[in-house]
């Protein structure tokens, strides 16, 4: 027993001193094994909302706004040396969706072997969210990849990933990191998942997510041309390893969509929907799983 009460005292010791630091122990207790079934292709939203999740095991705050932090899930198994995934939601910019629904792919990309660094940021009707706050969040989250050491993560590497809306963020990030580099880390790949490559044309489109773009960007392209301009994955030169993986039966980023950017690597799936990256049963987030590992093994 008293054996048992040092170690708690030194546990809630570290907890404070990390909490000073803005950093928070989430999950404390084993990872639980949730069970992901199989899943037929184009999966609804409903199905992914639904998915059950393990807690992250630890949040780092890197702005004052609560919306300003990441959620770090630690791997669950050693697969040798293996590159940090920092995750970018999706949901049309829009703050009717936070990274909840996403945190279901987290668990299974840990349990995979594969610590995950997934971004909270403010959106469009967040106080200082949309363009070019939304964007200026992304890469405040990426400079906290030194100080992960902290937590025992190898952040010698790591890759951008992200879906739909945090598609778009993860490509721009991508090309400002091959501009200036601001630590060590090696970036060795940026992927896309059903990711929004032109937001002029995006903004032209009528489905709910399209028609959201406007109020991301602040208005229509003829009165916010320059900030068009800037948020525009094609009018920036792309990461070197730039790869975008696309579902043919994507209604809420068409197909067309993985064929704007010029020399990337483009993966297209028969069958494959909007929101089957982000779901563990699916064909494509196993497809995801591959490419992840294909990048492990390029070291």
């Amino acid at each position: 027993m008293a054996s048992f009460t040092k170690v708690a005292v030194k546990f809630s010791a570290i907890a404070f001193i990390f909490k000073l630091a803005g950093i928070s122990f989430v999950n404390a207790e084993a990872p639980e094994l949730i069970d992901y079934p199989e899943v037929a292709k184009n999966v609804p939203y409903a199905k992914v909302a639904e998915l059950a999740s393990r807690p992250a095991d630890y949040k780092v705050n890197y702005g004052l706004d609560p919306l300003q932090h990441v959620s770090i899930w630690t791997r669950d198994k050693n697969l040798g040396k293996t590159p940090l995934v920092v995750l970018i939601h999706g949901g049309c910019w829009l703050n009717a969706f936070d990274k909840t629904h996403t945190n279901a792919m987290s668990t299974a990309l840990s349990r995979a072997g594969f610590t995950v660094m997934s971004i909270e940021y403010r959106r469009t009707g967040d106080e200082g969210g949309g363009w070019p706050g939304t964007y200026h969040d992304i890469m405040s989250g990426l400079r906290l990849i030194p100080k992960l050491d902290k937590y025992f993560v190898d952040n010698s590497s790591f890759v951008i990933m992200g879906h739909s809306a945090g598609g778009h963020l993860a490509l721009l990030a991508g090309s400002r990191w091959q501009k200036q580099k601001q630590f060590n880390s090696e970036l060795k790949a940026v992927i896309g998942l059903a990711a929004i490559t032109d937001v002029k044309r995006y903004s032209e489109g009528t489905n709910s997510c399209q028609s959201a773009t406007t109020k991301f960007m602040g208005g229509d392209y003829s009165s916010q041309k320059a900030n068009y301009d800037s948020a525009n994955p094609i009018n920036q030169p792309m990461f070197v390893n730039t790869i975008l993986m696309q579902g043919d039966k994507d209604s809420i980023v068409p197909l067309e969509y993985a064929s704007f950017l010029g020399k990337v690597e483009k993966k297209v799936f028969s069958g494959v929907g909007h929101f089957d990256w982000v779901h563990p049963g699916s064909v494509a987030f196993q497809e995801v799983l591959t490419v992840l590992r294909e990048i492990k093994n390029q070291d």
